[in-house]
């Protein structure tokens, strides 16, 4: 393993063992930490000339908190690897934004990077549908297991307590409640061999509407619909912005811009305005 010295009596390896994650911890917990006035000296590095390995020894010099805060997720069932790395990514992250004349500590700083960065990686690997889409949702996720450990089972009373805190609505707090109580289910998942205690999959129970007649004849007509539609709206547009969507977007051989271009004398540019002032009126004459 290859070492660089970074400051005064201390040697930062280039990289930390990938053997194992005990192994990555223990290594990283002997990594020296930094002092204030050291801190800033690598920071000032990094900022005025671009120094690499000033940042390399900034953010080894702070994996150990990294780990830290990783290991505070641990109870999403995620793997403790995928959590430090991520958390990395927004070490790194913060270390590229780093004021040191601000006048605070990096890890200050760093910490809203790091979480950000595994907040992401929880959302998007913890269940196959995603379950936190709006800030409130969010807020709710990595706070309501912790609420609810303390409160036990919800009571309306414990909901509205729980809504006071964060600062979101009573249903918001049920529906998130819902979701983390919930599983995710395979479509055409396995079903179990024993008779009495079959758990069915969803492709088991639910109907196959598509060949279904009044299914087919309602999507038949709203296909209808949308075609007269489209075409009413093209002969409200000018002839030259009719035969220009006509040619880039309904031939079986779509034209180019530098082609249409040619055919009418004009710039490729002014194709592609003519084109986007026409897509514009079509969407509005769709939409109302």
């Amino acid at each position: 393993m290859g070492y660089r010295e970074m400051k005064k009596g201390f040697m930062f390896p280039v990289a930390l063992p990938t053997g194992s994650i005990e192994s990555y911890i223990s290594a990283a917990y002997q990594l020296p930490m930094l002092s204030a006035e050291e801190e800033y000296d690598l920071a000032v590095r990094l900022r005025d000339n671009e120094d690499l390995d000033a940042a390399r020894a900034l953010v080894m010099s702070h994996l150990r908190f990294v780990i830290k805060v990783a290991r505070g997720y641990s109870g999403y069932g995620l793997a403790l690897p995928d959590l430090i790395q991520e958390g990395t990514v927004g070490l790194m992250k913060a270390v590229r934004r780093f004021d040191p004349d601000v006048g605070v500590r990096l890890v200050s700083f760093a910490v809203h990077w790091i979480k950000a960065e595994i907040h992401e990686f929880v959302l998007r690997n913890w269940r196959i549908v995603k379950v936190a889409t709006t800030k409130a949702q969010r807020k709710l996720f990595f706070n309501l297991r912790s609420s609810k450990k303390r409160l036990g089972w919800f009571s309306q009373d414990e909901v509205n307590e729980v809504a006071e805190q964060l600062g979101v609505k009573p249903e918001t707090v049920l529906e998130m409640e819902t979701r983390l109580n919930n599983r995710d289910t395979a479509f055409d998942g396995v079903v179990m061999a024993e008779e009495e205690h079959q758990a069915l999959a969803p492709v088991a129970y639910l109907a196959d509407m598509r060949m279904e007649p009044a299914s087919q004849l309602e999507q038949m007509d709203s296909e209808e619909h949308d075609r007269e539609q489209l075409y009413a709206a093209l002969e409200g547009l000018s002839p030259r912005s009719r035969n220009i969507l006509e040619a880039r977007w309904l031939s079986d051989k779509k034209a180019t811009l530098h082609e249409l271009a040619d055919d009418y004398g004009v710039s490729a540019e002014r194709i592609r305005q003519i084109e986007k002032a026409a897509m514009k009126q079509i969407r509005g004459q769709l939409a109302a």
